[in-house]
């Protein structure tokens, strides 16, 4: 099965949803994602029946507006960035240039759709003023008109009538959850960078994060978490505090682009952090982890990774 991605987005959780996955737990009743952006993990969930309902949140306000209109107007969307596509044809760098431009004056959804499919390494940066300003990669087109409707028509039919999408801060949403939820975490400013992550208009403030993440602890809210992680011997971002009990996995993500470019082979590696909620409802102790005696689910082995 080919899982749908419409929103290429450099640091999507697409190629590891497959080891995600089987850590949810038995029964959801909303998948919530506070920090949603190309909402990979969401879209996996619900090709796999891992979930029924679901929550896509992002501060980047144009971003939900162009889930909105993916998921609600398919046809209008994908239309719309068809004839931005063959427009650039002949003329790319200018007419990216000019897209560009007018994304910035008006959020235009199938302008940002256009702008992400065109930039550089679908890496996604927004100046001082939130004003994107990533440049284009010059050897490509884009993607292929027909390619991106497809993905457009079939993420909707995942999720129409079955999402909510909100633009609001991180705390708010996870004020709303509930034991019977899962909240799936993926912050900026972890991960494997190593400094401030431009692509969000505003940052995460490591103190005011682990307050969030204790209140869901308190609530015994179920989350997984996407925090830090290595590449070879370097390890990125804070020690989260042994007070939150967390169960963590460590996820291989595939060869280091920066470590190649140098001439290396390191991999990079993902953590992810289970809630002691959930580790209990999925039978899991920290030694089953460090021994790595437990067994996921199989639809691991299922998962496209295309």
């Amino acid at each position: 099965m080919k899982t749908p991605h419409p929103i290429p987005y450099q640091g999507s959780k697409r190629h590891i949803a497959k080891y995600i996955l089987p850590f949810f737990p038995k029964e959801i009743n909303t998948l919530i994602e506070p920090f949603a952006g190309s909402a990979a993990l969401s879209i996996a969930a619900a090709c796999y029946g891992k979930a029924s309902r679901f929550q896509l949140n992002d501060l980047n306000q144009p971003l939900t507006a162009l889930w909105h209109e993916i998921i609600n107007d398919p046809k209008g969307i994908a239309d719309g960035y068809k004839r931005l596509w063959e427009k650039q044809l002949g003329k790319e760098r200018e007419y990216y240039d000019f897209v560009r431009d007018q994304f910035n004056k008006t959020k235009r959804p199938d302008y940002l759709l256009y702008l992400l499919a065109r930039c550089v390494k679908a890496s996604v940066r927004y100046n001082a003023k939130g004003e994107f300003n990533q440049s284009p990669d010059n050897r490509r087109l884009g993607r292929n008109p027909e390619q991106m409707a497809e993905d457009i028509f079939s993420v909707s039919n995942l999720f129409k009538g079955r999402v909510i999408i909100t633009s609001k801060e991180y705390q708010e949403i996870i004020k709303t959850a509930t034991k019977r939820d899962l909240v799936y975490l993926d912050p900026p400013y972890q991960g494997v960078c190593s400094s401030g992550d431009p692509r969000y208009y505003s940052g995460v403030d490591f103190d005011e994060f682990m307050t969030s993440l204790k209140y869901l602890v308190r609530q015994s809210i179920p989350f997984i978490l996407s925090y830090d992680g290595r590449t070879g011997n370097k390890v990125f971002g804070k020690e989260l505090p042994a007070e939150l009990e967390l169960h963590r996995v460590e996820v291989a993500a595939g060869r280091s682009t920066q470590s190649t470019l140098l001439g290396g082979d390191d991999i990079t590696y993902e953590s992810l952090y289970l809630s002691k909620d959930l580790a209990a409802d999925l039978e899991i102790s920290p030694q089953d982890l460090i021994n790595k005696s437990y067994k996921p689910q199989a639809i691991q082995l299922s998962l496209s990774s295309n």
